[in-house]
C-alpha cells in the first residue's frame, strides 16, 4: 500500500489528469532515486544529515580548497555512483508517460543518469544540475567518464588530479556557488511554461532557480501534483499533494491513467 493517508479518489483524479493531458513534465529531485539505494540530501537519512562534512563537498569553495572535502566526496562517489545503482519502479512510471506519448520533459536535479538508464530519451532528460557520470578537470576543463576516476580511487587515490595539467579533478554536477548553464535552466522554464501538468516527484523543492518550474507551470495554467515523503516549500503552488512512499505513489497515480499499451 502506498499510503493509508492519500485517498483513493485523489488519485484517481491525478490519473485522470494524466490521461486527458497532451503535454506532461516531470520534476525530479533526489527522492526518486532512494529506493535504487542512492540515499538523498535533506531527508531524515539524508547525507547531509548524517554528516554535516558531506554538504561541503558540494560546495565549490570548500571543494576546491580543501583536500579533506575532496577525499570525502571521492570516497561518497565510490560508494553511491559506482554504476550498481538501477532505475526502480518510479523511473519506469515515468517511462509509462513517455510511451504513451504524453512526456516531453523530465525536468531533474539528479545527477545519477538514472532516468537515461530507465529508457528516457536523452534529449528529454533536462538535467540541471548536471551529471556525476563525468568527471571535468578545474584546470584544463578535460573531460572523462567517471568510471576512469572510479578506478583510480578504489587504486588507492583518494583524490584523483588531472592526468593532463594535474588539475582538481570534480564531477559534472553543479555545485553551490556553481552557476547553472543557461540554456538548460531556460529549457527547463520553457517546458513548465508549455506543459498541462506538472508532477513533482522527490524534492522538497526548496532549491532555486530549479524549483521555479512549480510556480511557472501554475502560473500557466498546469496541474501541479507534488509527490513527497514530507511537505515541501511549494505545496501551496499545488493542485493535489499527495504525501507518502514515493515510488508506490508514482507508480499509483501512472497506472490510473491507464495509458494504452
Amino acid at each position: 500500500m502506498y499510503s493509508e493517508e492519500v485517498p483513493e479518489e485523489i488519485v484517481d483524479e491525478v490519473g485522470g489528469w494524466l490521461r486527458e493531458a497532451r503535454r506532461i513534465v516531470v520534476f525530479t529531485g533526489a527522492g526518486i532515486s532512494t529506493d535504487s539505494g542512492i540515499p538523498d540530501f535533506r531527508g531524515p537519512q539524508g547525507l547531509w544529515t548524517q554528516n554535516p562534512l558531506a554538504e561541503k563537498t558540494s560546495t565549490l569553495s570548500y571543494y576546491l580548497n580543501d583536500p579533506e572535502v575532496r577525499k570525502v566526496a571521492w570516497a561518497g562517489r565510490v560508494r553511491t555512483f559506482n554504476g550498481t545503482a538501477q532505475p526502480n519502479d518510479g523511473h519506469r512510471a515515468i517511462c509509462a508517460i513517455q510511451n504513451a506519448g504524453k512526456l516531453v520533459a523530465v525536468v531533474t536535479q539528479n545527477v545519477d543518469g538514472l532516468h537515461q538508464a530507465s529508457g528516457i530519451v536523452e534529449h528529454n532528460v533536462v538535467e540541471v544540475h548536471g551529471t556525476i557520470r563525468f568527471g571535468r578537470c578545474w584546470g584544463c576543463n578535460d573531460r572523462r567518464p567517471m568510471g576512469e576516476f572510479i578506478e583510480r580511487v578504489i587504486a588507492g587515490d583518494p583524490d584523483p588530479h588531472c592526468e593532463l595539467c594535474g588539475g582538481v579533478v570534480k564531477s559534472d554536477a553543479i555545485l553551490f556557488e556553481q552557476s547553472l548553464v543557461p540554456e538548460v535552466i531556460d529549457r527547463a522554464f520553457t517546458e513548465a511554461e508549455k506543459c498541462d501538468v506538472l508532477i513533482a516527484v522527490g524534492s522538497s523543492l526548496s532549491v532555486s532557480p530549479a524549483n521555479g518550474v512549480v510556480p511557472r507551470a501554475r502560473n500557466s495554467g498546469a496541474k501541479v501534483v507534488i509527490i513527497n515523503g514530507e511537505p515541501t516549500q511549494m505545496d501551496h503552488w499545488a493542485d493535489r499533494i499527495l504525501l507518502g512512499s514515493i515510488t508506490p505513489l508514482l507508480t499509483a497515480v501512472v497506472g490510473r491513467a491507464e495509458f494504452p499499451t
